[in-house]
């Protein structure tokens, strides 16, 4: 039985390549550079955000205001929509490594497809949920299909000398936030016609993701293992460095959930409304756009992977300090603004530290062959804890607590998370 392949104490400091590919390299040229698998998958990833995004942000208004559900029906059916996707990542990565990435791919996207297209004709309760249900599951199948085959071909990348891996899933995570930013918009001048007809232009979108796939996505990928053998849930849950990995990707996610959360109590605290949350946002996007590359290609002259996330993780503790702070101090009024976007800026620099280590350190944790299990359990186990971290926050967040109280323990979760990072020179399978 082949072992978790623990490569991570190899990856110390990257020097970094020259001429075209020197530290100033542009993403367009980065990208230039890519294997024709690699650009399809970046590109895809791009494309899967601008579709999703025209559509999701406006569901819930359209359930509340169009079909008039109530308030804990709507919070339902988006939390279903929330699980179908998230929770089944698990179930998409298994079948990622028996089935190949372009067969689950292509499922996905006609999946896609129907759900979108169903959500845009769905009247009743009961077709809203199946249309949500299919989108969430769609998802489900094609998102550790792409994220793991993209994790696997930037280990491939870095092996034959083109830079750290981390620099490939930066890039990813770039054009998945560029789909971010750029779908609400499209999503926004479609609603002038109607919900329906997002529905339909978010269909179309996945209708040209899966014909791109069908005709440019390889049969037999070089090097792709499929596993058949059983055994495979044994094996993650007995992988403690992976599952400590999972644990602190929990806490990243668990922090990253409360600009949705928490963050709109403060903003509406400070100035009385929550207006300012779409500026912040749109600061969160297009910092992540601009900077996640150069900030990458800084932490890869200078961290490991473990130290690149320990780094991460302390900037969150941060952003969360900075308000806790500011709440003490009693800020409100247009000042309150500035710890909420101090909160934001801190946050969004820690993601862009964490995301592409921790995805970059999963080829290393992973069995042999199982990187879609391991790819999909990633984020399946670090949703059940923003899962379960969320309704603890909620709770906290309503006690009536001294106003510092909640930001300092949400400020613990990211610090106390460094401590369950796995260190690079342990023994695979020892816990951490």
């Amino acid at each position: 039985m082949t072992g978790p392949r623990s490569r991570a104490g190899e990856h110390r400091r990257a020097e970094p390549p020259q001429g075209p590919r020197g530290p100033r390299e542009s993403a367009w040229r980065l990208c230039g550079r890519l294997s024709p698998l690699l650009r399809l998958l970046v590109v895809t990833q791009l494309a899967f955000n601008v579709g999703f995004y025209a559509v999701l942000p406006f569901l819930a208004g359209h359930l509340g205001s169009a079909m008039g559900m109530a308030g804990w029906l709507v919070g339902f059916v988006l939390g279903l929509r929330t699980f179908s996707q998230q929770g089944l990542f698990v179930v998409g990565g298994w079948l990622v490594d028996r089935c190949g990435v372009r067969p689950v791919v292509l499922t996905g996207c006609a999946l896609r497809v129907a759900g979108f297209a169903w959500l845009a004709c769905a009247r009743e309760t009961w077709s809203v949920v199946g249309a949500v249900l299919v989108i969430g599951f769609a998802a489900a199948l094609f998102s550790p299909a792409v994220e793991s085959e993209v994790a696997r071909q930037a280990v491939v990348w870095e092996e034959e000398g083109n830079g750290p891996r981390t620099r490939v899933l930066a890039l990813f995570s770039v054009a998945g936030q560029a789909g971010a930013f750029a779908g609400p918009l499209l999503g926004a001048l479609l609603l002038a016609v109607g919900f329906r007809t997002a529905c339909l232009a978010g269909a179309a979108v996945f209708v040209l993701v899966l014909a791109g796939h069908a005709r440019l996505m390889p049969q037999h990928i070089p090097g792709r293992v499929r596993v058949r053998e059983p055994g495979e849930a044994r094996l993650l849950l007995r992988n403690r460095r992976f599952l400590a990995l999972c644990c602190a990707y929990g806490a990243y996610l668990l922090a990253y959930n409360q600009l949705y959360l928490a963050l709109p109590d403060e903003v509406a605290r400070a100035t009385g409304s929550q207006a300012p949350l779409s500026w912040l946002f749109a600061l969160s996007s297009v910092l992540v756009v601009f900077a996640q590359l150069p900030v990458t290609r800084w932490a890869g002259d200078r961290f490991d992977l473990r130290r690149s996330l320990t780094a991460g993780l302390l900037l969150i503790a941060a952003g969360f300090a900075v308000v806790a702070a500011a709440r003490a101090a009693g800020w409100t009024g247009p000042a309150g603004l500035l710890p909420a976007a101090g909160f934001v800026i801190l946050l969004t620099v820690g993601q862009m530290l964490v995301v592409p280590a921790a995805r970059a350190w999963v080829p290393d944790l992973a069995e042999k062959g199982r990187l879609g299990l391991y790819t999909g359990a990633l984020s399946s186990v670090s949703g059940l804890i923003v899962l379960v971290g969320s309704a603890a926050t909620g709770s906290l967040l309503g006690t009536g607590a001294p106003a510092a109280v909640p930001w300092l323990a949400l400020a613990a979760v990211p610090a106390l998370a460094v401590l369950l990072l796995p260190r690079p020179d342990e023994p695979a399978g020892t816990a951490a």
